[in-house]
């Protein structure tokens, strides 16, 4: 019914915004409300998804297309609500989700509020294979061969490839984590950040 709502921020609170669109406040449920904090009294423009159902009526609402592709598609899972596809928006990023749901990475998903071991699986076996129109211009390269390595760690190749070397060389996971919160703060080869790891791990 709506694609999206341009109009003025008049209202930002911990779950939704308020546009005034020609003297009509639409309510409007957002992942992240309080990104518009600096832009109240402003003019945006925010994509919608009409969610009616026989007891309620709402509009969630995202800054770009490709979130509000997304949304909908994890409405079609079982044991996903508007309110869960919006915080599973809240808390990661577009391409991060999907990536993880085609790389079968239920690690990562149940990171996200509500999602257990089983919805995790259910996002896999209802999604893969079928997000590539959520994301062709916003990620050209996502599903296409050389792209990047999926990396929800946040973590540099170099210091990824240094904590397996670590891990190889029999240290735990935990003083593997431990080093990796020291090492992240400067850029390093591969190399230097084993040898400061073994420096600090040795201590």
């Amino acid at each position: 019914m709506y694609d999206f709502i341009k109009g003025i921020v008049d209202y930002i609170g911990p779950e939704y915004i308020v546009i005034d669109n020609n003297g009509i406040g639409f309510q409007i449920m957002m992942p992240n409300p309080f990104i518009f904090s600096k832009k109240e009294n402003q003019t945006v423009k925010i994509y919608v998804y009409h969610y009616v159902r026989e007891d309620t009526a709402a509009l969630y609402g995202f800054e770009a297309r490709e979130e509000k592709a997304l949304f909908t598609k994890l409405l079609n899972v079982t044991g996903i609500g508007p309110k869960g596809a919006l915080a599973i928006l809240a808390s990661g990023q577009v391409e991060q989700v999907v990536q993880a749901i085609e790389n079968e990475d239920e690690k990562y998903l149940v990171k996200f509020p509500g999602v257990g071991k089983k919805t995790a699986r259910q996002m896999i076996l209802d999604l893969k294979g079928k997000l590539e129109n959520v994301v062709p211009e916003y990620f050209p390269n996502l599903f296409n061969d050389g792209v990047p390595e999926y990396n929800p760690s946040g973590y540099t190749p170099e210091l990824e490839e240094a904590l397996l070397a670590l891990k190889a060389l029999g240290y735990s996971e935990k003083e593997t984590v431990k080093a990796a919160k020291e090492l992240s703060k400067e850029a390093h080869t591969t190399e230097e950040y084993i040898k400061l790891a073994l420096k600090s791990l040795l201590k």
